[in-house]
């Protein structure tokens, strides 16, 4: 009998160790190069090392084009200078802000608030729609003299050709995005007895969502171009009037160092909005692969 038990005690199989899951296993795979972002990064790299070897392989004048360690110099003695210094990049990087964050926030706002409007009263759109589309065809920098001979070089005439730039892609979106709502949608709030203020409420401001943050990215790259081209035409002080300085002393490299600071307002304005609607819109999956059907 001990013999029969010890039998069947050998011919028990051990149990296999778990299998590691996928996620895991391709944590485990994933290579550090795989990351998109680092692949972004050896991308610039390989960019920035392609121009400062073509400059002097060339012997192109720095005058016209700079190599990018002359770049790197001049936005290092922008940048170690103090927040005061008026030949610094802190002080006119600072009004370049301040005009950019108002003329985006007012333009944006207004729009916003018109296009809600309409949303809410179709007469009204058809009112406004051969105004908005002559005012909208009228190149902005054409009339950006005239608006800095109306408010004078400070920041006000910034402000408002800031507001001009901002305040259409944000009201033709908003419009777009509250007719582009789900008629089913609407008609199950209507049966329900929904107020009109509840249908915007609980159906078009949502489904507009999308649509409005696509129009404010569109308007906070268009922001940094109202600022400098309004301090281009007239100003006492900001990145553009730093440019034209820059221009004026045939620093090349400066004048690129400066777009490179221009350059990193509008990646931080733009990921700023991103992580706004990432949070505001957490219900909507990034990609549209990612969406799944439960059953």
């Amino acid at each position: 009998m001990t013999t029969a038990m010890l039998a069947k005690t050998d011919s028990v199989v051990p149990p296999e160790a778990p299998a590691p899951s996928p996620a895991r296993a391709g944590r485990r795979r994933a290579h550090p190069l795989a990351s998109t972002r680092v692949q972004s990064i050896l991308l610039l790299a390989a960019l920035l090392g392609s121009w400062e070897a073509a400059v002097r392989l060339f012997k192109v004048p720095k005058h016209l084009v700079p190599p990018v360690s002359d770049i790197m110099v001049a936005l290092w003695r922008g940048l170690a200078t103090g927040p005061l210094a008026k030949d610094g990049f802190w002080y006119h990087g600072g009004v370049t802000v301040a005009e950019i964050l108002l003329g985006f926030l007012i333009g944006s706002g207004i729009g916003l608030a018109i296009g809600i409007v309409v949303s809410q009263m179709p007469k009204v759109e058809a009112l406004l729609e051969p105004y908005v589309a002559a005012l909208q065809s009228v190149p902005k920098v054409a009339v950006a003299p005239i608006i800095v001979v109306w408010l004078g070089f400070g920041i006000g005439s910034k402000v408002m050709i800031i507001c001009l730039l901002t305040f259409f892609p944000v009201l033709v979106t908003s419009i777009a995005g509250f007719k582009a709502v789900d008629a089913d949608r609407i008609d199950l709030l209507r049966s329900l007895s929904a107020t009109p203020w509840q249908i915007f409420r609980k159906a078009k401001f949502p489904s507009a969502l999308p649509y409005i943050f696509a129009g404010l990215n569109m308007a906070a790259a268009f922001s940094v171009v109202g600022a400098v081209v309004g301090e281009f035409v007239g100003a006492q002080a900001g990145l553009g009037v730093l440019i034209l300085q820059m221009e004026a002393q045939a620093d090349t490299g400066g004048s690129f160092a400066v777009c490179v600071v221009l350059s990193v307002i509008g990646i931080v304005l733009t990921g700023l909005l991103r992580s706004i609607q990432r949070r505001v819109l957490h219900w909507m999956p990034a990609d549209t692969s990612q969406r799944t059907v439960n059953v």
